[in-house]
């Protein structure tokens, strides 16, 4: 599941990778991915690496994007076309967004994510049986069903269900905010919730599929900006038997791209060295009128690099260091 790293990632390849992703994420990416393969030939100088990065974000795994990164492109390829420049705002947030995770990461999250996508977190915890036996017990429990029978009779759920016949609680977030509290709507949607909400804490329920209760499940689940493992309230929990830890620490180190320990500060000091460089030879290359491919090529034999260097890895030790482009 290898992931472009240069300008020369053509559609279909994009194509292709996107459609072994989970979330369906191909249906409303491709649109936008052909409105900038379209316009690529003409995309250049600073601008031009800004769309060139907003690409490579939306070939990241949807569980990774810190923004919605199709709007931000839909936005900025309208900008281009109309004044063949990027506005402020748009280099801003694009300027703010740090380079994308590399090749393998993104695999190691995309594999991840089909996982997660189905509900299936085995790989990174024990004792499924324990879960099994609560799940069997709850589906047997008659006050269960009679609670269940009587959310039918005052609210019709089906309404209220997605297309898959789910119906979800209300989901917890960071540090407990609640802030679908207060954007709830009076009505009988907001009545429902309500009682749904009640409902599935009663009986530890993450949702509802058609007649059959989602018991909420130990998880582990990757964000943009942190992992987060549920332990839920009604699970007697045990960290030896219940969770891999090392399967978690492989998946939460996949993203982390700064080494942190002993050797941190002799790399840093050899890329502070490269990135140097790497800024005279900037200079020395816009002199030379070199772009493209033949800019690329000269940089990275100057700077004797492997022959698949990417454009990225440049541009991160530019953005690391602040170097000029």
């Amino acid at each position: 599941m290898d992931r472009p790293q240069n300008a020369s990632t053509t559609l279909k390849h994009d194509l292709t990778v996107l459609a072994g992703r989970a979330h369906r994420v191909l249906e409303w990416a491709e649109p936008v991915l052909r409105q900038f393969h379209q316009a690529k030939k003409s995309l250049k100088g600073e601008d031009g690496d800004r769309l060139q990065k907003l690409h490579d974000w939306i070939m990241v795994p949807l569980t990774l994007w810190p923004v919605e990164v199709c709007d931000l492109m839909r936005a900025s390829l309208a900008e281009w076309r109309d004044q063949a420049k990027l506005g402020e705002k748009q280099r801003l947030v694009i300027d703010l967004l740090p380079e994308p995770p590399d090749a393998k990461a993104c695999e190691i999250v995309a594999r991840h994510e089909e996982l997660v996508q189905t509900g299936a977190y085995e790989n990174l915890l024990g004792n499924a049986a324990k879960y099994a036996q609560m799940e069997a017990d709850l589906k047997a429990n008659p006050e269960f069903q009679a609670h269940w029978t009587r959310i039918i009779a005052a609210f019709n759920p089906k309404r209220f269900a997605d297309h898959k016949g789910v119906i979800r609680r209300t989901m917890g977030t960071e540090r407990n905010l609640r802030p679908g509290w207060s954007s709830r709507t009076p009505g009988p949607r907001g009545e429902f919730q309500t009682a749904f909400d009640a409902f599935c804490m009663r009986w530890n329920l993450y949702g509802m599929q058609h007649d059959a209760p989602l018991l909420l499940k130990l998880s582990v689940t990757l964000t943009p900006n942190a992992t987060m493992i549920v332990v839920p309230a009604y699970w007697s929990f045990d960290p030896k038997r219940d969770i891999r830890w090392e399967a978690i620490a492989r998946l939460h180190r996949s993203r982390a791209r700064l080494k942190q320990g002993a050797a941190l500060k002799e790399g840093k000091d050899q890329r502070r060295k490269l990135a140097a460089r790497l800024d005279k030879l900037d200079a020395e290359a816009a002199k030379r009128g070199l772009r493209g491919e033949t800019r690329h090529a000269f940089l990275i034999e100057r700077l004797g690099l492997p022959t698949g260097t990417s454009d990225r890895s440049l541009r991160r030790l530019r953005q690391e260091f602040r170097t000029k482009q």
